[in-house]
């Protein structure tokens, strides 16, 4: 969904997928950040003309995570394999880590030839949708 959100008294056109996730996960003009709400904090939430939804969240702390240095979930699901480690040169297409969803085992690929700074999850870790797996150098 699309919203305006207001910080210091600036709007914003962001795309958020799920309001109630934690942390949230926004896209504003392209860039993806992961933004976590103080505790206590409700979003207020008010539809517009343009079928835009207003949010105002303040004290937002967000961080970008939109690089192409990382590799990140394409889907929810618990790591059951990690074929990866920090050190290693790795091929594009080459599995990195299988995540279990709905009884199904999906074999992640990496999406570039590189070497892993880090594996940032471990086996039998329960992931979330665009949650970073791996790090490349």
């Amino acid at each position: 969904m699309k919203y305006v959100v207001k910080v210091a008294e600036k709007d914003y056109e962001v795309e958020i997928d799920d309001i109630h996730a934690r942390p949230i996960i926004a896209r504003i003009g392209g860039q993806e950040f992961r933004v976590s709400p103080e505790d206590g904090i409700k979003p207020a939430i008010q539809k517009e003309k343009r079928e835009l939804h207003s949010i105002e969240l303040s004290n937002p702390t967000s961080s970008p995570i939109a690089n192409i240095g990382e590799l990140t979930a394409p889907l929810p699901g618990t790591v059951v394999e990690i074929f990866a480690k920090a050190g290693e040169h790795i091929e594009a297409g080459q599995v990195i880590l299988v995540i279990e969803a709905m009884k199904m085992k999906n074999s992640i690929r990496a999406t570039r030839a590189g070497k892993i700074a880090g594996v940032l999850v471990d086996a039998g870790q329960t992931v979330v949708h665009k949650q970073p797996l791996v790090r490349f150098e």
